[in-house]
């Protein structure tokens, strides 16, 4: 586009020096120097700002790998992939089976201590006459105590060794890991009915002896049966709950509002406890994590808006506040994470995607703004050329052809004009423009964007051409 105008303008000067060798009288010297093509631009009023370019990646609000304290097969797996979930949500579902059994065992249980309470507590007015018999009933509880504590013994004997030498053998992987949590649990268990069965025994002790040193006075035997019973219906209840708690922990639970972002295990699994089954992460409102170089600190605050843009939506352009910056730089960097928190209702923004965060740096408004390229630096400062009209091109006129009619013009009209030098201040500059102030300068001033090597204060220049116009963007 350039070359068709500086075409043009040798064309034109070609046509003015042959009008001038035609005209009589003229004098071949005072030709002077062909016009230089320029292109030019116009000063404009407007905003003009600097930005930082920061790196930043989408991160969920929120974010939980569910798992449960309990072991055991996976039976359901409710959700896939993709899909949203609401909070208590339930999402997966471990066999509850054999904790199911327990816990019915452990019902009647507490049913049979509850029935012995109240029998106890119905016998409370006990006659001296059967003093001798709540003697007896106790030496027989004490000898049930032994009995049970002899057959708790045993049972723990046996757990403690099989527990023992499975953890021998499964560090050398003669054992598998079921079978030894299997173990364990066993023998935390036959510990557990260790203890129970010694302090009942204790109490039965302390129970006959009571019994023996009251003698005919049965109510202080029939208030210690009382409670004894009622510990025991205090236990049992106990163990109900904690059966109850353990079924319950079979359930994995969505713990907030989200989407599933990984399925870990299927139906028919083996989940062990704290094994992760599924992911949810909260995108309906998502972080930008930004990473802030120490240099650029002081343009990044809580507050300060910024925009950013992420390839993966076509540039598509967010804007958000500065949620808050983290008072150390991140492990092995110099760079600090800032985090903006962005609403994402149409879950457009995903964990991962990678961003181009533009922070405000310096910012004007409202100023005279020309092309950077019209500005140049001499040693007396900063300076720009503008032009002015000429009365007419040097030389005279073009001599009109035979017939009194004007030479045929090829292409657009090339307008001579002077260029004249300005000094300038220059404010505030981004890559392509210039914020200046000087005298004549305002509004609708046009500046020469492109300055060839002959171009001096007074020189004459071409403006013409597609690629020369007074408003186009000059040497863009």
């Amino acid at each position: 586009m350039r070359h068709s105008g500086r075409m043009l303008v040798a064309a034109a000067a070609l046509a003015v020096a042959a009008s001038a060798c035609g005209s009589k009288g003229a004098a071949p010297g005072n030709q002077g120097p062909p016009p230089l093509a320029v292109d030019v631009s116009q000063a404009t009023r407007q905003d003009i700002g600097t930005y930082l370019s920061l790196d930043g990646q989408i991160a969920p609000l929120q974010e939980s790998t569910l798992s449960t304290p309990q072991s055991g097969n996976v039976v359901a797996v409710y959700v896939n992939e993709g899909q949203h979930v609401r909070r208590g949500e339930l999402l997966a579902k471990l066999d509850d089976s054999t904790l199911r059994a327990q816990l019915e065992q452990q019902q009647g249980i507490v049913q049979q201590q509850s029935a012995i309470l109240s029998s106890s507590n119905l016998q409370a007015p006990v006659t001296a006459a059967g003093a001798s018999n709540t003697i007896v009933t106790a030496q027989q509880m004490l000898q049930t105590a032994r009995n049970n504590v002899q057959t708790a013994q045993a049972a723990y004997d046996s757990a403690l060794s099989t527990y023992t030498a499975d953890q021998q053998l499964i560090k050398q992987g003669y054992v598998a890991q079921t079978a030894f949590d299997q173990a364990r649990a066993a023998y935390v268990q036959a510990q557990q009915q260790l203890g129970s069965a010694r302090e009942a025994e204790r109490q039965a002790v302390v129970g006959l002896r009571s019994a023996q040193s009251q003698g005919t006075n049965a109510v202080p035997i029939q208030t210690q049966t009382i409670a004894a019973n009622r510990g025991q219906l205090a236990a049992a209840r106990a163990q109900v709950k904690l059966l109850q708690t353990q079924i319950a922990q079979t359930n994995i639970i969505a713990p907030f509002d989200g989407v599933v972002t990984q399925r870990l295990l299927d139906p028919g699994a083996f989940a062990s406890p704290n094994a992760p089954v599924v992911r949810v992460s909260q995108i309906d409102t998502v972080y930008v994590n930004v990473n802030v170089p120490d240099s650029d600190l002081s343009y990044v605050r809580p507050g300060s808006r910024v925009k950013f843009t992420t390839t993966s939506l076509g540039n598509r352009t967010y804007s958000a506040g500065v949620m808050d910056v983290n008072a150390t730089p991140t492990t092995g960097t110099l760079s600090y994470r800032a985090r903006l928190r962005v609403p994402n209702p149409d879950d457009a923004l995903r964990g991962g995607m990678l961003v181009s965060v533009s922070v405000p740096k310096e910012f004007r408004r409202g100023v005279i703004v020309v092309p950077r390229t019209a500005v140049y630096q001499t040693e007396n400062g900063a300076n720009v050329f503008t032009v002015t009209a000429m009365a007419a091109p040097p030389g005279g006129s073009a001599a009109p052809a035979k017939g009194g009619k004007a030479p045929a013009q090829q292409g657009p009209p090339v307008k001579l004009m002077q260029a004249k030098v300005v000094p300038v201040r220059v404010g505030l500059q981004t890559d392509t423009l210039a914020e200046i102030s000087g005298p004549g300068i305002g509004p609708g001033t046009t500046v020469i964007t492109t300055r060839p090597d002959a171009l001096k204060d007074q020189s004459i220049v071409a403006i013409g051409g597609p690629s020369a116009g007074g408003t186009g963007n000059g040497a863009q």
